[in-house]
């Protein structure tokens, strides 16, 4: 006997409820529920990348945008932001194309507290100036980032690049980056994602074993010099990594407000999903002048 829902129209309601701002979120652990969706909580967190705001201003901000939509929805807290973001996982990757891709990769440094450049340079460097590395893949067509990390100041590039690439689902076609890469770990890394590694060889730089796909870069190099070598294997796409780097530092911010790692950490890839927002609504295309 099939039995038939007598509350339809109160329960199609609850349903929609659900995926409103404050939604009861179980996550599984100890403790009570999160009052507050982690889509709410994202939502928060962007804003406060973007715009560049403290946590406080944050909640104030917030509840303001909710009363000129006229809404009876509450803003969360400053502290219940500050707790989440230490859990929260972020999917800044896009979905998925087809084909394969062209990745560059590199690395640039995010202040995390301490005094300004001024007083660094006349009273040297303090032991509150700490820093983080941001490592970045972009893809080199579409300027997507398509593989972020956040690590301390004494990971190489080198050891970051499994993190970066391991996790991509497309085809790669060639990874591109500078000296820093050119390390055996690197080229087995690359060569499991079936791609072409695309970095110049150190400085006096020796042949590996007989076969290596770096022997021939050392080859080249010798034959018609670093430079053209550059030129001739396309190299120089490594520019777009820079160029994100810029952009990155240019709209977000050259610092990490975040005190503990793993806050920090949430507040770098909302950062690079945001810039992956920004950069899918247009990109600029350049015309030759003659």
């Amino acid at each position: 006997m099939k039995k038939k829902i007598r509350n339809w129209s109160q329960y199609n309601r609850a349903l929609v409820q659900r995926a409103k701002w404050q939604n009861i979120d179980k996550h599984g652990g100890r403790g009570r529920l999160n009052h507050y969706s982690d889509l709410a909580t994202e939502t928060c967190l962007t804003l406060k990348a973007v715009f560049h705001l403290p946590l406080r201003a944050l909640e104030g901000f917030v509840n303001s945008l909710l009363t000129m939509m006229d809404t009876s929805l509450q803003s969360p807290g400053y502290s219940c932001l500050c707790k989440r973001s230490k859990t929260l996982d972020v999917q800044y990757r896009k979905s998925s194309g087809k084909g394969f891709i062209d990745i560059v990769v590199d690395s640039t440094g995010l202040k995390v507290y301490g005094n300004g450049e001024w007083h660094a340079r006349k009273h040297r460097a303090t032991k509150r100036r700490t820093w983080r590395k941001l490592h970045l893949a972009i893809d080199a067509t579409s300027h997507d980032i398509v593989g972020a990390e956040l690590s301390m100041v004494n990971v190489s590039d080198g050891e970051a690049l499994a993190d970066l690439i391991r996790p991509l689902r497309r085809n790669s076609d060639r990874v591109t980056g500078d000296g820093a890469y050119d390390t055996r770990s690197c080229y087995e890394e690359v060569a499991a994602k079936g791609a072409i590694m695309r970095v110049p060889p150190r400085e006096n730089a020796q042949y590996w074993e007989e076969g290596h796909p770096r022997n021939n870069a050392i080859f080249m190099m010798h034959q018609i010099g670093l430079t053209q070598w550059k030129m001739n294997s396309g190299y120089h796409l490594r520019s777009f990594a820079e160029t994100a780097m810029y952009r990155f530092k240019q709209l977000m911010g050259d610092k990490l407000k975040s005190r503990q790692f793993n806050s920090q950490h949430t507040e770098t890839m909302i950062k690079a999903k945001a810039i992956n927002k920004m950069t899918g609504l247009g990109m600029p295309k350049y015309q030759q002048q003659s």
